[in-house]
């Protein structure tokens, strides 16, 4: 593939849009945000704004979903306090409803375009950004090419690229390359995301570790957590949290097996998606387990052997009422979920080997003891059984993840620095606008 090549392929997906190149992020924008938009704000997919831009600087960012919400919240406070507007795009409706819960007025949500020419222009016209800022890996080349060609600065922060997609980037590094040259920084999750990105013509980027780190600790209600341990009281938990298709049969096997030695135990089985719940519910009960699910506000019996955390925002809660979680996606599917979390509510880590997209985290709290790979449903079982039963090393391996996310923090001052040459000129342009409005 040679360089005029790929920026002829570039300009033909500027103006055919994004269903015509499926390997790039439109295509997979639409396929993914499919029925996960409110009804009643479907057509800011589409780049039509519900309100009024403000008057003054202002600052886009755009976090996909949930987790990359939370990540960049302390990044947005910062930048708001700072008299600077910002749009807060997301694509799920959670991540909305968690924006629109943590910011006043100066904060405004809207569900992000759709990767193509038309919808991208249309909202860059209605809220014409001073700067974008772009969390984890969102890459899509119809909005870094419109906001390229208006001169927006964008910066990507909290960046990452999965042993996955820099396999594909790398097989069309023409197009890489002539991407994200319109990248004015990347600020990397670690020093492996960082050299990636600079293989593909990123320019400058600089590492500033994992925002997840600098949040604050999921949020719980503590009447709920104060019912829920009543419920429990000193039976013996584990959780699954995060699982993908497999690993709550898995689960449930694992369950089975330490009801041998643990009569009383609680399963917390926490599904990455919770509309899958009615599914598993059949499995569950096939299994002869009984079941309590969160979402209908069922209490936790004695005789109950599985608590089924299938709502959203609840981390919070059903970690806390645990000392041993297994971290999902990571058994039967690919990549990992973020143990961050985990560590942070004091839990000793358990995961599969398939943690490539959080590889920088788990290798860090591996090697400082506070978490541990299992290969299947027996270690599996095995390292439950071995941290039940030993409150000594349990204690260990929680001290140890808690101290490896103390150690791995500082992520959003480097991030702050390195956006110092974008959002400098915004403040005083924010204090300019504010004195002639007096």
């Amino acid at each position: 593939m040679s360089e005029r090549w790929a920026r002829a392929m570039l300009t033909a997906y500027r103006f055919a849009g994004a269903a015509a190149y499926p390997f790039v992020g439109g295509y997979i924008a639409w396929r993914t945000t499919r029925g996960k938009e409110e009804r009643s704000r479907r057509r800011e997919r589409y780049g039509y704004a519900v309100v009024k831009r403000p008057p003054g600087p202002l600052v886009w960012i755009h976090a996909a979903s949930v987790g990359e919400s939370y990540a960049v919240i302390p990044l947005v406070r910062r930048i708001s306090g700072f008299d600077i507007n910002v749009v807060f795009t997301t694509g799920t409706v959670t991540s909305a409803q968690i924006v629109q819960s943590r910011f006043d007025e100066r904060v405004l949500h809207q569900y992000v375009p759709l990767d193509l020419k038309p919808t991208v222009s249309r909202f860059l016209d209605h809220w014409k950004p001073d700067l974008a800022i772009i969390a984890e890996s969102e890459i899509w080349p119809m909005t870094i090419l419109e906001l390229g060609a208006r001169r927006v600065p964008q910066v990507l922060v909290n960046g990452r690229l999965s042993d996955r997609s820099f396999a594909a980037w790398t097989k069309r590094a023409y197009l890489a390359e002539a991407l994200f040259e319109n990248l004015s920084h990347v600020v990397a999750q670690s020093e492996t995301d960082g050299e990636r990105f600079r293989q593909l013509g990123a320019r400058p980027v600089t590492v500033s570790g994992n925002l997840k780190v600098d949040t604050d600790p999921p949020a719980v209600d503590e009447r709920e957590l104060r019912l829920l341990r009543s419920q429990i009281g000193k039976r013996p938990t584990w959780a699954a949290i995060s699982t993908h298709e497999g690993e709550e049969a898995i689960a449930i096997e694992v369950h089975r097996l330490l009801k041998r030695r643990y009569p009383g135990i609680l399963s917390i089985i926490v599904p990455r998606h919770p509309e899958r719940a009615e599914g598993l519910l059949g499995a569950f009960r096939e299994a002869g387990l009984t079941v309590a699910r969160h979402s209908l506000g069922e209490p936790v019996e004695p005789e109950v052997d599985v608590l089924l955390g299938d709502t959203i925002g609840d981390m919070g809660l059903f970690l806390r009422v645990t000392e041993i979680a297994f971290v999902g996606r990571s058994l039967t599917a690919e990549g990992g979920q973020n143990p961050l979390e985990p560590a942070i509510l004091e839990t000793a880590i358990l995961a599969g080997r398939n943690v490539q997209n959080f590889r920088d985290s788990y290798e860090r709290l591996i090697e400082r003891g506070g978490a541990r790979l299992v290969t299947d449903r027996d270690m599996l079982a095995g390292a439950v059984n071995f941290l039940l039963a030993n409150e000594g090393k349990r204690r260990e391996m929680i001290d140890a993840a808690l101290a490896t996310v103390n150690e791995m923090r500082g992520a959003l001052p480097a991030t702050l620095k390195a956006l110092e040459p974008y959002i400098n000129p915004l403040i005083v342009k924010a204090r300019l606008d504010e004195g002639t409005r007096r």
